[in-house]
């Protein structure tokens, strides 16, 4: 892995989160990357219930100041930026008033997702690329962890496929057992349209469930990893019917020697 660029990004990273498979993930994979002489990047979304100060949390200045469109409104885009303490490793983080102020992360005290999920998804893909784009970081693998972040291979793909800086990156996809009940808003489809792409791209986007979310993003990735014991059925069959590389669960002792040799063996060919 030494001098590979890996970018990660992740709807959760711990320290900053409490310790699930993705936030674990999102932080002992590039610190593996880190350990072997390759160079990371680690985006999240800057929620409200990260505590800025504790965590030293600190705006770019030089990043932020961007308007992304979302559905045809203009949204301010902040960056923000810490180091993870004991680890020679930053995180990049993506911030908006309006979408990541709220003092939680995906849903609300009663459990109920909020019903701009689906925005806050668009906005944290957009975000990632512009700012990598501003950067000017040129990444030969870009790690997607989590159904937030599962928008940026159907975007970089399609709303930036002309973009120089990525025309190499290959992009790979961890698929969770850790998703949601029901669905995103239903006008979720017309949103992503709005920027351009496609129907045929995103028609199964018509009922916005958590496993057709991730079959998008698995459509438009290079590389899978399956990254819990077990996933949800429907996502299960569909990897079978894929004619990407598939790295199959690893348990945590033992994901870095897999996860090395599938970066280099089967994703950076």
């Amino acid at each position: 892995m030494k001098d590979k660029r890996i970018l990660y990004v992740s709807s959760e990273v711990i320290p900053y989160l409490p310790e699930t498979e993705i936030s674990s993930m999102s932080f002992e994979a590039p610190r593996m990357v880190n350990s072997k002489g390759g160079q990371i990047r680690i985006f999240m979304p800057r929620y409200g219930n990260i505590n800025e100060r504790r965590h030293q949390l600190h705006e770019v200045i030089r990043l932020s100041g961007m308007n992304l469109v979302i559905n045809d409104l203009d949204m301010p885009l902040i960056i923000k930026v810490a180091s993870i303490p004991k680890e020679r490793m930053q995180v990049y983080f993506i911030d908006n008033e309006d979408y990541f102020k709220r003092k939680a992360t995906l849903s609300d005290e009663d459990g109920n997702l909020f019903p701009d999920n689906d925005e806050r998804a668009i906005f944290f893909a957009k975000g990632v690329i512009e700012t990598v784009k501003k950067l000017n970081w040129s990444p030969d693998v870009i790690h997607v962890h989590g159904w937030l972040a599962s928008l940026l291979p159907l975007y970089l793909r399609n709303y930036y496929a002309n973009e120089p800086l990525f025309s190499e990156s290959k992009i790979v996809t961890s698929v969770y057992n850790q998703g949601f009940d029901g669905t995103l808003d239903k006008k979720m489809m017309d949103k992503i349209k709005f920027d351009g792409i496609a129907e045929d791209k995103i028609e199964i986007l018509a009922k916005p469930s958590y496993a057709n979310i991730m079959k998008v993003a698995i459509n438009h990735s290079d590389a899978i990893i399956v990254g819990s014991e077990e996933i949800p059925s429907e996502i299960e069959e569909h990897l079978k019917s894929i004619e990407q590389p598939v790295l199959e669960y690893k348990k945590p002792e033992e994901f870095a020697d897999a996860y090395e040799t599938f970066y280099e063996s089967e994703v950076l060919v």
